[in-house]
């Protein structure tokens, strides 16, 4: 069986021109509360993002929603051996590694997390 949900729910991607009129016309369709950014101003998506996003939708991959993590966030591994081991995301050449510390020593190591889930700690 599948089931189709919102890729992201609550969420509506527009494409237009933020002119006053346009602005009320978006905001006028039902379920739109607001534009998301600084002071509801909106806030324009790369179009590599949205391009990106196109290719998997259209492909009908399998996507399932996954936690946004920032570079320097905390994170916690998720499965495998590693299961519960938690340092701060960091990138470096494009791979995403995590870095474990003993902050008493202040010493660290960091690691690839290719293979791994991660999710915020």
């Amino acid at each position: 069986m599948v089931l189709e949900i919102p890729l992201f729910p609550c969420y509506v991607f527009v494409r237009t021109v933020l002119l006053p009129a346009n602005r009320i016309a978006v905001l006028c369709v039902s379920g739109v509360i607001a534009f998301v950014g600084m002071r509801g101003r909106g806030t324009p998506i790369p179009d590599r993002q949205i391009e990106d996003l196109r290719s998997v939708i259209s492909h009908r991959l399998a996507a399932d929603p996954y936690p946004f993590l920032n570079v320097g966030q905390r994170v916690r591994v998720r499965g495998g051996c590693l299961e519960g081991v938690e340092g701060i995301l960091i990138a470096k050449d494009g791979d995403r590694r995590l870095v474990v510390s003993v902050n008493a020593i202040e010493k660290s190591i960091a690691i690839s997390l290719a293979g791994y889930d991660v999710e915020p700690a």
